[in-house]
């Protein structure tokens, strides 16, 4: 059977639903290239409440739907290994959050980090999902756990792997000057071409650890050829994901109140990380599964917190052991 025809045992038509008023999904099929591999997931579109126009990816596999949103920076298309690792167990669906890959910028240019939350809650929505899983890495995983608190019982379980989401109140402000908002505008933002941007990022960390497939799929759907009429020569190409942006993200990554209603959150989260991390360790994870109704920590060997893109297998195992039990299907 082909990876993306009939495999889903989740969605509206497979079987009883238990939210109504959803439209389905109208799925335009489109390959993805991500380099030398074969083509990648299909691919859909919605837009937020708000007005941002936001990029679906279907990634196939079979069994209950799995939700898998990036971290800043990123894009969906680099789950692409997780995801074929992934898809004995699931049905795994993608999403560039805002400002991101393929998905609009919001036209006020507000990247709270709550508009992430209504953008994973908006692909819900249209692909019409009966309490998904949820997977989530770095802010990603941030954006997964402000959905269920923004909507409760939306997500049957969720794998949080690093998230970005510091225990005590939210800090109002900006942190501007963060290393990684400073990192971030100092960025090379344009490449001669996609073969140059790709030996560049396979030359250094943390890139260059990535699995070979999703640093391919990285560069497919993380830049853009620059437009003619703004100097373009067919051949350049450049970051989907401003610089600037980058940068802002970054920097208010300390001020949603995720952190705050963690404790409202009923279904089970699994929060992973990586042994060798030098970011989101055990120690805050620690923090936010006591604050955590149902939560466990996974510390997983020999990874950091690129893990997910590192050693996609490792991570899809760990996932699919903390899944599958709340599902009832681990180790099967």
């Amino acid at each position: 059977m082909p990876a993306h025809e009939g495999t889903g045992t989740t969605r509206r038509g497979a079987r009883a639903p238990r939210r109504t008023g959803f439209a389905a999904a109208s799925t335009t099929v489109v390959p993805v290239s991500t380099g030398s591999q074969p083509a990648g997931p299909v691919t859909d579109r919605c837009t937020t409440p708000d007005g941002v126009g936001v990029e679906i990816y279907d990634f196939g596999g079979r069994g209950h739907d799995l939700v898998l949103v990036h971290a800043t920076g990123l894009c969906a298309q680099v789950f692409t290994p997780l995801a074929a690792r992934l898809a004995d167990q699931f049905r795994c669906w993608g999403l560039d959050l805002r400002a991101h890959g393929r998905s609009d910028r919001p036209s006020d240019g507000d990247l709270a980090w709550t508009g992430f939350a209504v953008d994973v809650l908006s692909v819900v929505d249209h692909l019409g999902l009966d309490t998904p899983f949820g997977f989530g890495h770095s802010c990603g995983g941030a954006a997964v756990l402000m959905a269920e608190e923004q909507r409760p019982g939306t997500f049957g379980a969720l794998y949080c792997f690093e998230p970005v989401v510091m225990p005590g109140p939210p800090d109002p402000a900006s942190v501007v000057d963060n290393p990684l908002s400073i990192g971030a505008r100092r960025r090379r933002d344009t490449f001669p071409s996609v073969e140059s941007a790709l030996a560049n990022f396979s030359s250094k960390p943390p890139f260059g650890d990535f699995d070979p497939v999703a640093l391919a799929a990285y560069i497919d759907g993380g830049f853009e050829p620059v437009p003619v009429e703004e100097g373009g020569d067919g051949a350049t190409v450049r970051l989907r994901c401003r610089r600037e942006d980058e940068a802002e993200i970054y920097a208010r990554g300390f001020s949603h109140p995720t952190y705050r209603h963690l404790h409202e959150i009923e279904c089970p989260v699994t929060l992973g990380c990586g042994a060798e991390t030098d970011s989101f360790g055990p120690k805050l994870l620690d923090a936010d599964a006591r604050r955590l109704r149902r939560a466990r920590v996974e510390v997983l060997p020999g990874i950091g917190h690129f893990g997910p893109l590192q050693q996609p297998a490792l991570v899809a195992h760990s996932v699919m052991m903390a899944l599958g039990a709340a599902d009832g299907t681990a180790g099967s």
